[in-house]
């Protein structure tokens, strides 16, 4: 089984160098990892202060886990934090994040490739971010009595390491010195399988978005001048192309009575103008709206990167994109804001979306007739809004603490200097 773990990753890599010329994701994939061990070790020859490794997939995993790099960056000065991203969706969005010593991509997870990153990182701790076990990294630190530990990890039944000829992925959870899940349910399934080295701590990004409502907010003079009217706004949040079937004859049915402000997954100019052509003469895009007038448009495009967590403020209703296509995106910055939630049928690997569902506090819906019927009520009553916002803002603050339940966990997992 390794034999074809490395065959596959090695093919991995080729597809995206062959991809590269055609797809800025990967193009940005391959030059980004290009020299990348001689500047890991260039950057990091000459410090001499104890390290500790973080590591995220992309820019929801970074968001997650940020609260638990913050408290970590608090609690221990001394260290240096090293941050590594596999996907450039991640890596180039934050890596002048001045949260971190330093910010890499990861190298690809061959034996060299570990042996060569670990030498020059040196860690006394590696910490991974929900998803992403790579083989040699995780054995390498085994090796070196290097403890790596994964927080807000959750697992399910169908997933490979727990499928009859799923030990070799199982052997890769074993190497953790310590995984903490978000439910018990996560919990019980790894127990079950031999992996007892597992604990509940809950959901970092709870801590997140806690934090995020409850930060002075940024100015936008912009969204501010959008919404003075008073009009009811709902926000739709990293929405796909798949999604305007369902979403836009509601936003032109409302259109008169709602202000909408539409954030992008993508903000490539295909993606901008499906939304634009979705909603004919009611579109401005941000970066071309003026605060003197912007309020004249009834949809306001986000074309840039990195305002939707500050945009759920303004909103009244939410709704999540992603669940018509691969998977919903990032419901708790909306639910963090009260938000009565409505996304699409694709959900049900998102613990909290489910939860949320089962409240009655999100609404799945599969079609535009469906979303028109449960948006409705909501519309109608403001009393049902507000208890809707009351419970949602409970459950996500109930939820939170899982960077302290962590935090008071790391000592006992980490060697002393």
């Amino acid at each position: 089984m390794l034999f074809l773990y490395n065959i596959a990753l090695g093919l991995y890599g080729l597809l995206l160098r062959l991809l590269a010329p055609l797809v800025p994701k990967a193009a940005a994939w391959v030059a980004g990892r290009r020299g990348l061990l001689a500047r890991i070790r260039h950057e990091l020859s000459a410090e001499a202060a104890p390290r500790v490794w973080f590591h995220c997939a992309s820019l929801g995993e970074f968001e997650q886990g940020r609260p638990l790099l913050e408290a970590y960056r608090l609690a221990h000065p001394e260290v240096k934090l090293v941050l590594t991203f596999f996907s450039p969706s991640g890596y180039e969005i934050r890596k002048n994040w001045p949260g971190a010593d330093y910010i890499f991509y990861l190298p690809l997870d061959t034996r060299s490739n570990a042996r060569a990153f670990l030498d020059a990182v040196q860690p006394r701790l590696a910490v991974f971010v929900k998803y992403e076990f790579w083989y040699h990294f995780l054995t390498e630190t085994h090796r070196r009595g290097v403890p790596a530990v994964v927080v807000s990890a959750i697992f399910r039944p169908e997933q490979v390491f727990f499928k009859p000829w799923g030990g070799f992925f199982r052997q890769i959870l074993a190497r953790f010195a310590h995984i903490f899940t978000q439910t018990e349910t996560s919990a019980a399934l790894l127990r079950q399988h031999g992996i007892s080295q597992v604990s509940v701590a809950g959901d970092t990004r709870f801590d997140t978005v806690t934090a995020t409502a409850a930060a002075t907010p940024r100015a936008l003079p912009v969204v501010e001048a959008f919404v003075a009217d008073g009009a009811p706004v709902l926000v739709a949040g990293s929405l796909w192309p798949d999604d305007l079937p369902t979403l836009a004859p509601l936003l032109r049915d409302y259109a008169g009575r709602l202000r909408t402000i539409v954030a992008t997954h993508e903000i490539d100019e295909a993606t901008l103008l499906a939304v634009e052509n979705a909603f004919p003469g009611l579109v401005v895009r941000y970066s071309q709206a003026q605060p003197a007038s912007v309020a004249q448009a009834r949809v306001l495009l986000i074309d840039n990167i990195g305002l939707l967590s500050q945009l759920y403020r303004f909103g009244h209703y939410a709704y999540i994109g992603g669940a018509f296509g691969k998977g919903l995106h990032n419901t708790l910055e909306a639910a963090a804001f009260g938000l009565p939630l409505f996304f699409g049928p694709n959900y049900k690997r998102f613990q909290e979306a489910v939860d949320l569902a089962e409240l009655g506090l999100a609404f799945p819906v599969a079609n535009a007739e469906e979303l028109a019927a449960r948006f409705a009520p909501v519309w109608n009553s403001e009393k049902l809004r507000l208890t809707l916002q009351d419970q949602l803002l409970d459950y996500v603050h109930g939820q939170a603490g899982a960077t302290r339940t962590i935090m008071a966990a790391l000592p006992g997992l980490t060697p002393a200097p």
